[in-house]
């Protein structure tokens, strides 16, 4: 709604906008399930967000419907007010699940004041510094057979920072170090190819060892990739330290984190030089401008994590719009990984559009989506596991 219409509703601004209902849907599209939130007023006024726990969205879903007992007839303007009654009022704080509800519920909050206020996001998060989001593309190469090619293409395209993404989603079994030597080896090639110009990266997805990590860097000149991402996993901070003492590579990670509690060590301790922020798991805008801050004193950019739907794309450009220190908006084209999306998917009827390699800031009310509301309460829910992969010997490694 833009002020206008507010008007013409009898909305103005300065009302009260009582909490009326949460309404969670899980709705299949592309390769899994996307779970978006409705958080509807006494006044009208709704708002859309979107959870990132992708694979678990039932639990999140039961979250939010103990959110709704909490928060109902509170005024939905008072954002930082309600995400601190809603984590403050469990006695068990946080978590991936009840911050990937509390993530959805800030963004829903964000579009609803937005729209009360006829501004876009960035202008609540302080206005923006950038009329255009740079984005980042991946390869999305199964086993890297043609990742040289692809990379050479998303170049081609227009693309100054590409990802190389070994996608083993069709594979089940996985030996980390039968990849590394053929893995480093590409990552030469595709510097080769590319040239000097372009910020080249590698997700390895956590799969690795520490001793692992660092042999595979080791194989490589010092210079072949500007970032490595989640190369081992993220739990225990010390690991990653054992890891920058054996080599000088940049490092991008956060996306698993849900807190600015858990990047304090990574950005406090030098850990890591990219912050890979998701807006949908961390606790929503609320949380991100405040990891974005304290990122900012220790001169680390921040990379969202951004692999789900449209809404968390909004919210991210958003994000991405009011913060001085940006680097790049993670980029989903490939169709064949295992966040393949739907190009003719008709769930949303407004949503972010790629102008070239670059997102435009969106100068619309709130986030600036409008979903299908009858087309996301026809789909049905399906369960989703992410691919399961286990090494020679049967036991279980990351994927």
């Amino acid at each position: 709604m833009n002020k206008q219409n507010l008007l013409e509703a009898g909305v103005t601004v300065g009302d009260i906008h009582p909490i009326k209902s949460i309404r969670p849907f899980i709705v299949w599209s592309g390769g899994r399930n996307q779970l978006i939130v409705k958080v509807e007023c006494e006044t009208g006024l709704h708002g859309w967000g979107e959870s990132g726990l992708s694979g678990r969205e039932k639990a999140v879903a039961g979250a939010l419907e103990h959110f709704e007992h909490t928060i109902r007839g509170q005024d939905a303007m008072q954002i930082s007010a309600i995400w601190q009654h809603i984590y403050r009022s469990q006695y068990f704080e946080g978590g991936r699940v009840l911050q990937a509800a509390l993530s959805a519920l800030d963004l829903a909050l964000h579009d609803i004041k937005g729209k009360a206020l006829g501004v876009p996001v960035h202008s609540l998060l302080g206005g923006r510094h950038r009329e255009r989001v740079p984005t980042f593309a991946s390869t999305g190469s199964a086993g890297f057979h043609d990742a040289a090619e692809r990379a050479e293409a998303l170049k081609a395209a227009g693309w100054n920072c590409i990802r190389l993404f070994p996608d083993y989603s069709s594979q089940t079994v996985f030996e980390p170090r039968e990849h590394i030597a053929p893995t480093a080896r590409l990552c030469r090639e595709v510097r080769e190819a590319l040239g000097d110009d372009i910020v080249l990266g590698i997700d390895w997805h956590h799969r690795l060892s520490v001793a692992e990590a660092a042999s595979f860097c080791q194989k490589m000149p010092s210079g072949t990739l500007d970032f490595l991402e989640e190369p081992i996993r993220d739990e225990t901070p010390e690991a990653y330290e054992a890891l920058r003492r054996l080599t000088d590579m940049p490092f991008a990670i956060g996306e698993e984190f849900t807190s600015k509690w858990q990047f304090l060590p990574y950005i406090e301790r030098d850990i890591t030089q990219f912050a890979r922020i998701d807006i949908c798991n961390v606790g929503g805008l609320t949380e991100a401008m405040k990891v974005a801050g304290h990122c900012e004193a220790h001169y680390i950019d921040m990379m969202p994590h951004n692999p789900l739907g449209p809404i968390c794309t909004a919210a991210s450009i958003h994000f991405a719009a009011a913060v001085p220190n940006f680097s790049w908006l993670e980029v989903q084209t490939a169709k064949d990984g295992p966040y393949g999306t739907d190009p003719d998917d008709k769930l949303f009827l407004r949503q972010p559009q790629l102008n070239g390699v670059v997102y435009d800031v969106d100068a619309a009310p709130g986030l600036g989506i409008e979903v299908n509301e009858e087309e996301a309460a026809s789909r049905n829910f399906q369960f989703w596991h992410p691919p399961t992969l286990r090494r020679r010997d049967g036991s279980i490694t990351n994927w």
